[in-house]
C-alpha cells in the first residue's frame, strides 16, 4: 500500500511500537511520519472465542490509523481461503472488521492473526479458536503429522470443562442466591412451593428486587431470544425420563445453546439415546434425562450465548415408598382417593397421569400430612375420562395405579327381563372377547373397563375383554363393535384370565443373572414362555418358576445368544418383553490390584504399566498422564491389542511423576483404572529466603525453608559450608540433621562478614546449593520497639499487662524486657522493673495508688542493649472492676421524620454486686430486611437523649440502646415494634389560604401552579383534567410540603378545571384550580344599521372568529352622537350579534362601535357607518294614501330561542332571547316552573322585544331548568334551556 514517493522521501525502518492495548503489535515502516499521517492501531483488538463444534464463530475488531488500513485475517496453521466457510466483512454501522467461520469443525481449533496495514506501518493482533465437542475441547496439537520428540509435548488436553460464572456463596442471614434463580424463571403461582423449600415462608419483601431482577433478565434476554414462555421446571415423568423445557424463538437460528449442571457445562445429543438430549419440535426445546440417578441430581442452567433462558434444580431425595398407592374402584359422580405413604418426609411429590401432571384444584385434591409421610390425591366426581393409570412420583422413584370408573346403576335405563336380550348380550360378548385376543406384538385391550389397546406390545399387559377397543392384527385399523339388545344392569360376564403385571424390558451384562416375571389374576392358570417365537422348556439354558400367580423365568449366566424377545402366554392373553444383553468391558480384580500399585522408579529409567481386559469389540483404550491423554511418541509406547494394553514411558524425569489412568470403553459402558507413578531423584535446592536468628559478637545462627521438592525420598541431612567475605575458600562445615533446617556457627570473628552455601541430602544424592547473603559477626544492633502493652485487668491495687515481643530482634536474642509507667498529668517515665529486665511478655503493676490514671510502655532488651520503647498503652485507671450496667428504663420515641428518630430514656438503676452505674450508652440500629444491628455513635454518649440520623424516609428499623461502663456493655432495650422513618401521621391538608381558583392566561404563555400541603407520611399526589389524568406535556413535580403543575407553552385546549388529590393512610384532600388559557380578541365584522321604528336603530354584525373557540366572549356596544361628542356604553354582555339602540334623537349623528370582549379585555372596535336623522323646519303634512284596513296581529314568536349554558361559580351568568308578536307578548321567565319575575335576585329586563335575564353570582342553587314563556291575545310560546354550575 505505501508510494514510491514515500518509499524515496522517507527512509525505511521497522520501529516496533507499543499499542495502548495489549497484546498488539506495531511495526513503523516509515520515520519520521509525516504530518497528520499515524500507523494503524487496534481500537478493540478480537477475542478468543470458544464455539460448540458445528456453531459459528466470529471474530470481531475495530482499528484506526490514517489513511485508513486494510485488514487482512490469517491463521497459523491452513489458510483463510475457503469462503464457503471463512467470511471476512466490514460492518459500516459498527465500524467493526469481523471474520465469520461457519459450520466450526475441530481442525478450526487454531491461533488467528488479524492484520491491519497502510503504507506506514501495520498493527498485528492473535486470538485463539477452541471447539467444544461433547463438552470437550479440541486443539490442532500436532496436527502437521511429524512425531513428536518427547511424550510430554504429546500431551493432549481432553476434558477442559468449560465453566460458567459462578453463583455467589450463600451468607449468613440473607437469601440464598440459588433461589433468586429459580424464581426468575418460575410462573407466580410457583413462588410460595419454591420459597417453601428454601425455609421462607414470607416472600412478599421480595417481590420488588425480583420484578427489578425479572427487567434485567429480559433485557439480557432480549439480545438473543425473540420470544420465550411456557418455560417448565423439571419434573420425573411417568415414563421414567426427566423433563424441563420451553418454547423460544431465537433472533439467530445458529446461536449456540448451553447447559450446565452446578456451573458446568453438560454435553447433549439430539437423539433419544443421548443422556441428557435435547429434542426440538418447532420452537418448543425439551432436556431429558433417561433414567435419572441420584448423580444426575443438581442444578441446571440453560443457556442461549451469555443470556440465561431457565434455571431448575434437580433434587433426588433419599426416599422410598412405605406404602404404595393401590388400584381403586369407583362409581360414577363419587371422589376416588390415591394415598401413599413415605420413608422419608417431602414437602410434596408429583402426581401425575400418563400424558400430564395434576395440580391441585376444583377437579384434583392434594393434600399432605403434618408429618409429610402421607400424601393424597383426591379425584373429585369421578367420570368416564377419569378412568386409567395414576402415578406418584417421589423424587425418582415412582408407584402407580389404576382408577376403574363404573356405571351408576341408578342412571341406567332400559332394564328388562327379556331372556332374548340376555341371550344376544351373551352372543355378542362372546364374539367381542373373540376379537379382542391378539396374535402379535401389537397386542390388545388392556382388560380394564372398556379401555382402548395400547398397541405397542412391550411393558404392557397383551389381553383384552369384551369391552376393549384393541386389534390383533397389527395395523392402525380401528375395530367397531356393536351390541344389540337392551343393557342389563345386573349381568356379569366372566372375562378369563388378566395380567396383574406384565413383562418388562430387561437389559442384563454377559455372565450376569437375568430374570423375567410377571403376575396373572389367576392361581390356577399354567402359561407357556417362548423365545423368538420359540418354545422354552426347563433345561434349555433357563429355569422356569411358578409361584403361585406370580411365573418368572430365569436365566443364571446370560451370553450374547440370549437376547432375544421374550413372550409369555396363558389363556388366550399375551406379555412380551425384549432382553438385551450388553458385554461392558471387565478387568480382572487380581490384574487390576496389581495395576494400582505405585510404580516406582528412579530419575533416567523407564515405567512400565500393563493391564489385561475383556469385553465386547469393538473397544476404544486411552492413556492419560495427570488428566492429559497420551498419544505414540519417542518417550511414549503404547501397545494394545483386544484382549490386553500396555504403556511404557522411556527416560522419566522428576517431573514425569503423577497419576497414570487407563480408560476402555465400548458401546455398553466405560471402566477405568488408575496408578502413579514416582520417579525419585536428588532433591531441590533449601528454599529462600534465610532468615538470620542471631548476629552477635561471637556467634550467628540462621534457618531456611526445606526444598520444594524432596525428590521422593526424606531429606537426611543438610550440608554447610561457609567462606569469609574476601576469599575464595569455601571450608566444609559438616552434616546436621534434615529435620531442623537451622544451623547455629559458633566459630566466627568480630566484625568479620561470612557467606554460606546449604545443600540437601537424600538417599538420591545432594542438592544444589542456596548460597545466604553475608552475615556480619559482632555488630551492634538493637531490637525494635514491641507493640504497645495491653491492659489484662485492673484492679484498685494491681495492674495486669502483657505484650509481644518486637519483630525485629537485632539479630540476637531477646534477653528480657523494661517496663515503664507514667502517672497522667505528667511527663516523668518512671522504670519499674528495678531488679533487673523482666524475661517473660507479661507483668503485675503493684506499685500503683487507687484511683489514679497511668500509661505504660515497654522496650525489648539483646546481647547489644535496650532497644526504643514502644508507643504508650491506652489510659488506664488503678481501681476495682465494675459490673456491666443493667437495661435503660422508660425507652420512648420523641420525635421522628423522614430521616431521624429522636430518642430518650432513663438511666438504668444501679444494683449493688449486680449492675453498676452506668457512664455512656450506645444507640443501635438495624433495618427490618437485614440481621445486622448498626452502632450510630462509636463513642459512648453520657446524655440520656439522642437523635438518629441518616435514615431512608418510610423506612422500617429496629431500635435499641445498651447502656455501657468500664465493666462491658449491659443487656441492650428495644422497643416491642419496628419504627418507621416517618413523621407523625397528619391528614392531607393545604395550606395557602391565598390559593386561587380561577386562573387566566394568555395563550403561549407559561402556567406554573403551585400548591402547599402537609401530610404525614408523604401522600400519593396525583393531577387531572376535567376528571382525566393531565396531558403528557404538562410536567407535575412533587416534593414534600408541596407539588407544582407546569405548562410550559399553553394553548386554549389546556382550559380547564385542574383537580389535586393528596392522599395518605390518613386521609385524602382536593382542590380545584380552573385554568383558562385564552388570547386578545380579534374584532367582530363590519356593523350595519338598520332603521325599523323612529327613534331606535338596530346595529347587527358578523362574529369575531374567536367566538367558537371561546365560550366566554361576549360583545359590548358604545355610542357617541353630535352633540355630547364622548363615547359611552349602549349595551354589555351581548352573547348574540344584534342590538337595538333606542332614543335616538332627530336632527343628530350617531357613530357606534362594537367590541368584542373575553378575560383578556377588549378587542380593536368594529366603527359603524355615521347614522343620522334630519329635522324638518316646515310645517309637518303627511298626505295619507288611501288604505284598506289590515290586521297586523300576529301570535307571539321566538326569533332567538334560549341556549344552554354552563357558569362557573361565583360568576355573573346572562341569559337572553328575542321575541315578537303583535301585540307586543307578555314575558314571564320561570326556573324549575317557580315564576322569576318578582324576584329580586334576578335582573330581568324586556327592550324591544330583546328579553335578557342577569344573574349576578351563580351558586349551586341557581342549577336547573329555565324557561321563558310569551303570550298574547293570540297565542303562547315557550323557550327552554339548562343551567349547569361548575364547581
Amino acid at each position: 500500500m505505501s508510494s514510491t514517493a514515500n518509499q524515496n522521501s522517507q527512509a525505511p525502518v521497522g520501529i516496533k511500537k507499543k499499542s495502548k492495548v495489549p497484546g498488539v503489535t506495531i511495526t513503523q515502516f516509515v520515520d519520521p511520519l509525516p504530518l497528520g499521517k499515524s500507523t494503524p492501531d487496534f481500537a478493540r483488538k478480537p477475542m478468543n472465542v470458544t464455539t460448540q463444534e458445528g456453531k459459528k464463530a466470529v471474530f470481531k475488531a475495530m482499528v484506526s490509523g490514517e489513511p485508513a488500513p486494510t485488514v487482512t485475517w490469517g491463521r497459523n496453521k491452513g489458510e483463510v481461503d475457503d469462503p464457503r466457510t471463512y467470511k471476512p466483512r466490514y460492518d459500516e454501522r459498527a465500524r467493526e472488521h469481523i471474520l465469520e467461520i461457519h459450520n466450526v469443525k475441530a481442525d478450526h481449533a487454531d491461533t488467528y492473526k488479524c492484520v491491519a496495514a497502510n503504507e506506514y506501518g501495520n498493527a498485528v493482533s492473535t486470538a485463539t479458536l477452541t471447539v467444544l465437542q461433547g463438552g470437550t475441547k479440541k486443539s490442532n496439537n500436532g496436527a502437521n503429522g511429524q512425531a513428536p520428540q518427547d511424550f510430554r509435548s504429546m500431551l493432549k488436553k481432553t476434558v477442559v470443562v468449560t465453566r460458567k460464572k459462578q453463583l455467589p456463596p450463600r451468607k449468613e442471614g440473607e437469601i440464598d442466591p440459588k433461589l433468586w434463580e429459580l424464581l426468575l424463571c418460575a410462573p407466580k403461582k410457583d413462588y410460595e412451593k419454591i420459597c417453601l423449600d428454601f425455609g421462607v415462608t414470607d416472600f412478599r419483601w421480595m417481590l420488588k428486587r425480583l420484578n427489578q431482577m425479572k427487567k434485567e433478565r429480559e433485557e439480557e434476554q432480549a439480545k438473543v431470544v425473540e420470544k420465550l414462555d411456557n418455560v417448565k421446571q423439571i419434573e420425573v415423568k411417568p415414563n421414567g425420563r426427566a423433563e424441563f423445557g420451553f418454547d423460544m424463538k431465537l433472533l439467530d437460528p445458529n446461536s449456540a445453546i448451553h447447559l450446565y449442571k452446578d456451573g458446568t457445562i453438560v454435553p447433549y445429543g439430539h437423539d433419544e439415546n443421548s443422556n441428557p438430549c435435547l429434542m426440538k419440535v418447532g420452537t418448543k426445546y425439551v432436556f431429558s434425562i433417561n433414567n435419572p440417578q441420584p448423580e444426575d441430581a443438581g442444578f441446571y442452567q440453560v443457556d442461549v450465548e451469555e443470556a440465561n433462558v431457565l434455571t431448575t434444580d434437580f433434587q433426588v431425595p433419599d426416599v422410598e415408598f412405605a406404602s404404595k398407592i393401590k388400584d381403586v374402584k369407583a362409581v360414577e359422580s363419587e371422589d376416588a382417593v390415591f394415598e401413599c405413604v413415605l420413608s422419608t418426609p417431602l414437602n410434596r411429590i408429583t402426581w401425575s397421569k400418563e400424558d400430564s401432571s395434576l395440580e391441585h384444584g376444583d377437579k384434583y385434591e392434594i393434600t399432605v400430612s403434618e408429618d409429610k409421610l402421607t400424601h393424597t390425591l383426591r379425584v373429585k366426581d369421578c367420570g368416564m375420562a377419569d378412568k386409567g393409570a395414576y402415578y406418584a412420583i417421589a423424587g425418582i422413584k415412582s408407584s402407580s395405579a389404576s382408577l376403574t370408573v363404573e356405571a351408576d346403576p341408578n342412571r341406567r335405563k332400559g332394564k328388562t327381563g327379556d331372556q332374548d336380550g340376555l341371550s344376544k348380550l351373551a352372543l355378542q360378548k362372546e364374539k367381542d372377547d373373540s376379537d379382542a385376543v391378539g396374535d402379535g406384538k401389537d397386542g390388545s385391550g388392556d382388560g380394564t373397563d372398556g379401555d382402548k389397546g395400547d398397541g405397542d406390545g412391550k411393558d404392557k399387559n397383551l389381553l383384552g375383554d369384551g369391552d376393549g377397543d384393541g386389534d390383533g392384527d397389527g395395523d392402525d385399523k380401528k375395530k367397531k363393535r356393536s351390541r344389540t339388545g337392551p343393557l342389563v344392569a345386573d349381568t356379569v360376564v366372566d372375562r378369563g384370565v388378566q395380567f396383574v403385571s406384565g413383562l418388562s424390558d430387561t437389559v442384563a451384562n454377559v455372565g450376569e443373572r437375568a430374570e423375567l416375571s410377571c403376575k396373572l389374576s389367576s392361581d390356577a392358570s399354567e402359561g407357556r414362555w417362548y423365545k423368538d417365537g420359540k418354545l422354552l422348556k426347563n433345561g434349555d439354558g433357563v429355569t422356569i418358576i411358578k409361584d403361585g400367580a406370580s411365573h418368572r423365568l430365569i436365566i443364571d449366566c446370560c451370553n450374547k445368544d440370549d437376547a432375544a424377545v421374550y413372550r409369555f402366554e396363558a389363556e388366550g392373553r399375551k406379555s412380551e418383553a425384549t432382553l438385551n444383553v450388553e458385554d461392558p468391558p471387565k478387568i480382572d480384580p487380581d490384574a487390576l490390584g496389581k495395576f494400582t500399585k505405585p510404580v516406582i522408579i528412579k530419575a533416567g529409567e523407564n515405567a512400565e504399566w500393563k493391564l489385561p481386559f475383556s469385553g465386547g469389540a469393538p473397544m476404544t483404550v486411552q492413556w492419560y498422564k495427570d488428566d492429559d491423554e497420551l498419544l505414540p511418541g519417542l518417550n511414549v509406547k503404547l501397545e494394545t491389542s483386544d484382549t490386553e494394553s500396555q504403556l511404557r514411558l522411556m527416560k522419566c524425569q522428576r517431573k514425569d511423576g503423577g497419576e497414570v489412568k487407563i480408560k476402555i470403553k465400548n458401546e455398553h459402558g466405560t471402566i477405568e483404572a488408575i496408578s502413579k507413578l514416582i520417579v525419585l531423584d536428588k532433591p531441590t535446592p533449601p528454599q529462600g529466603p534465610v532468615d538470620i536468628m542471631e548476629s552477635a559478637v561471637t556467634s550467628v545462627e540462621f534457618k531456611w525453608k526445606p526444598p520444594k521438592d524432596s525428590g521422593g525420598c526424606p531429606i537426611t541431612n543438610y550440608i554447610i559450608e561457609r567462606q569469609q567475605v574476601g576469599r575464595n575458600k569455601w571450608s566444609n562445615l559438616g552434616e546436621i540433621p534434615g529435620s531442623n533446617p537451622s544451623y547455629r556457627d559458633s566459630d566466627v570473628d568480630p566484625g568479620r562478614r561470612y557467606c554460606y552455601r546449604i545443600r540437601a541430602k537424600n538417599a538420591e544424592g545432594v542438592s544444589d546449593y542456596l548460597q545466604t547473603e553475608d552475615i556480619a559477626a559482632g555488630v551492634l544492633r538493637y531490637p525494635g520497639s514491641p507493640a504497645a502493652p495491653k491492659v489484662v485487668s485492673a484492679f484498685k491495687d494491681c495492674i495486669n499487662l502483657t505484650w509481644c515481643p518486637p519483630c525485629d530482634t537485632g539479630g540476637t536474642k531477646i534477653v528480657g524486657y523494661n517496663l515503664e509507667k507514667n502517672k497522667k498529668g505528667t511527663n516523668y517515665w518512671s522504670l519499674i522493673n528495678q531488679n533487673g529486665p523482666i524475661t517473660d511478655t507479661k507483668y503485675a503493676v503493684k506499685d500503683v495508688f487507687e484511683g489514679a490514671a497511668y500509661e505504660f510502655r515497654v522496650s525489648a532488651i539483646n546481647l547489644s542493649g535496650a532497644g526504643d520503647p514502644s508507643i504508650p498503652c491506652d489510659t488506664v485507671i488503678a481501681r476495682d472492676p465494675m459490673k456491666p450496667p443493667g437495661k435503660v428504663i422508660d425507652l420512648k420515641l420523641t420525635s421522628s421524620t423522614y430521616t431521624t428518630f429522636s430518642l430518650a430514656w432513663t438511666k438504668p438503676k444501679e444494683v449493688q454486686g449486680v449492675e453498676d452505674e452506668a457512664q455512656g450508652y450506645y444507640v443501635e440500629i438495624r433495618p427490618i430486611e437485614s440481621l445486622e444491628w448498626t452502632r450510630c455513635n462509636a463513642i459512648p454518649i453520657t446524655l440520656t437523649s439522642y437523635t438518629v440520623l441518616g435514615l431512608k424516609a418510610m423506612a422500617s428499623y429496629w431500635v435499641r440502646v445498651i447502656a455501657t461502663n468500664y465493666g462491658g456493655d449491659g443487656e441492650p432495650q428495644g422497643f416491642d415494634n419496628y419504627i418507621i422513618a416517618m413523621p407523625p401521621p397528619v391528614k392531607p391538608k393545604f395550606t395557602d389560604r391565598k390559593m386561587k381558583t380561577f386562573v387566566v392566561v394568555k395563550s403561549g404563555n407559561t402556567v406554573r401552579l403551585n400548591i402547599n400541603f402537609e401530610a404525614s407520611p408523604l401522600p400519593d399526589i396525583s393531577w387531572l383534567k376535567d376528571g382525566t389524568p393531565v396531558p403528557k406535556h404538562v410536567t407535575i413535580t412533587n416534593f414534600d410540603k408541596g407539588s407544582q403543575l407546569l405548562i410550559p407553552t399553553s394553548e386554549r385546549p389546556d382550559s380547564g378545571i385542574y383537580t389535586i388529590t393528596v392522599k395518605n393512610i390518613v386521609g385524602q384532600e382536593s382542590f380545584n384550580v380552573e385554568i383558562r388559557v385564552t388570547d386578545d380578541p380579534r374584532p367582530p365584522g363590519p356593523v350595519e344599521l338598520d332603521q325599523n321604528i323612529p327613534g331606535t336603530v338596530t346595529l347587527s354584525w358578523t362574529s369575531s372568529p374567536d367566538e367558537k373557540r371561546d365560550d366566554r366572549l361576549h360583545y359590548m356596544v358604545s355610542k357617541r352622537d353630535s352633540f355630547k361628542r364622548t363615547w359611552r356604553t349602549a349595551a354589555d354582555n351581548l352573547f348574540n350579534n344584534k342590538f337595538t339602540v333606542v332614543n335616538i334623537l332627530p336632527g343628530r349623528e350617531y357613530n357606534f362601535r362594537v367590541f368584542a370582549k373575553n378575560d383578556m379585555g377588549l378587542s380593536p372596535p368594529s366603527e359603524s357607518p355615521v347614522f343620522g336623522t334630519i329635522k324638518e323646519k316646515g310645517k309637518f303634512k303627511v298626505n295619507m294614501p288611501e288604505t284598506k284596513p289590515l290586521d297586523f296581529e300576529a301570535p307571539p314568536s321566538f326569533i332567538v330561542p334560549l341556549k344552554r349554558r354552563t357558569a362557573p361559580q361565583g360568576y355573573e351568568c346572562h341569559m337572553s332571547c328575542a321575541v315578537r308578536g303583535n301585540p307586543a307578548p307578555r314575558v314571564t321567565w320561570y326556573r324549575n316552573n317557580i315564576s322569576l319575575n318578582t324576584n329580586t335576585n334576578y335582573h330581568i329586563t324586556n327592550v324591544c322585544g330583546v328579553c335578557s335575564m342577569l344573574i349576578l353570582r351563580v351558586g349551586p342553587r341557581d342549577d336547573g331548568e329555565y324557561k321563558v314563556v310569551i303570550e298574547n291575545k293570540r297565542g303562547t310560546a315557550e323557550s327552554s334551556m339548562s343551567l349547569n354550575v361548575r364547581e
